[in-house]
């Protein structure tokens, strides 16, 4: 059975891997420096956290997902993900540097206000970011700006200066991101049209009745993705969120009934999977400009 530790803070890890603290919100690790390796534990993380893996040799584990965290990766991790690590070798050091900082090292700056936008966060593990050498090499000369700060004395500007330099940091991860899904067009291709096949039969089926109204998580369980990385994906391909998207097909679909049969506003309501019928007429309205009753008589 895997022991459970609890990385609360910044110093909780140090410890664990036998390195110092310099700065109680934040740090910049280097894992061939580590004094001992925490091996076949879970982590419940209560920093941001962010490693790049520059060698071989450890697997990581996140909920059911399973990822060979090999040479020239990124995994990230936010407050209050638990996270399995398994290394082959616990003699060997791993090649590894990372960085963590507490979220109270940002409460309150303009970083703070952004992190929503650092979707991978929320990422699954076999969603890490694959990385090209110059790119590894940007990231980190970010861990080195990052250290450096951290070795000066603490003053008025320290906490900007960090956020200034992470921000840069997560800035450069979401960019290497972004170039990730312009690489893989054929992959997305084929999730966005079994997104779109799913998304026909759970409408045409009668699931919608049954279950609801479709959801983002539900279709990204079917393409095993995240919801975060599914909705990045169906984001960059039609230019549309995936709720958007979702919402899109709903009208459409409502539209068939409203001009092809004779069901009541409030039939057609539920057979798409609205709980309430004013919800269906408040999201047609907004989408078309007119309620269901004037888009079957005006059409």
């Amino acid at each position: 059975m895997h022991e459970i530790i609890q990385l609360d803070n910044i110093n909780a890890y140090n410890e664990l891997y036998g390195l110092q603290t310099l700065h109680p919100l934040v740090t910049v690790v280097d894992l061939t420096k580590a004094r001992h390796m925490a091996n076949h534990v879970k982590m419940n993380y209560g920093v941001y956290a962010l490693f790049i893996k520059h060698g071989v040799g450890c697997t990581l584990r996140y909920g059911r997902q399973k990822y060979d965290y090999q040479a020239g990766t990124v995994v990230s991790f936010a407050p209050g993900q638990l996270v399995q690590v398994d290394m082959e070798d616990e003699e060997v050091r791993q090649d590894v540097s990372g960085l963590l900082f507490h979220p109270d090292l940002i409460y309150g700056s303009s970083l703070a206000d952004k992190m929503e936008k650092y979707t991978f966060f929320s990422y699954a593990q076999n969603e890490a970011l694959h990385l090209s050498e110059q790119e590894q090499e940007i990231l980190t000369g970010c861990l080195r700006n990052i250290q450096t700060e951290m070795s000066y004395p603490v003053d008025q500007h320290s906490k900007e200066l960090l956020c200034v330099h992470i921000e840069l940091f997560l800035n450069y991860c979401l960019r290497f991101y972004d170039r990730q899904f312009c690489t893989r067009g054929k992959v997305n291709s084929d999730i966005l049209q079994k997104f779109e096949r799913e998304l026909s039969r759970y409408l045409q089926e009668g699931d919608a009745e049954v279950y609801g109204l479709p959801s983002v998580r539900y279709f990204a369980d079917k393409t095993c993705l995240s919801a975060s990385y599914f909705g990045d994906l169906i984001k960059r391909e039609t230019g549309k969120t995936a709720q958007e998207y979702i919402q899109q097909k709903v009208i459409d679909k409502s539209k068939q009934y409203l001009l092809g049969t004779s069901q009541s506003v409030s039939q057609i309501a539920y057979a798409l999977g609205f709980q309430y019928p004013q919800h269906f007429t408040r999201m047609f309205k907004k989408l078309t400009g007119l309620t269901p009753k004037e888009f079957r008589t005006e059409i």
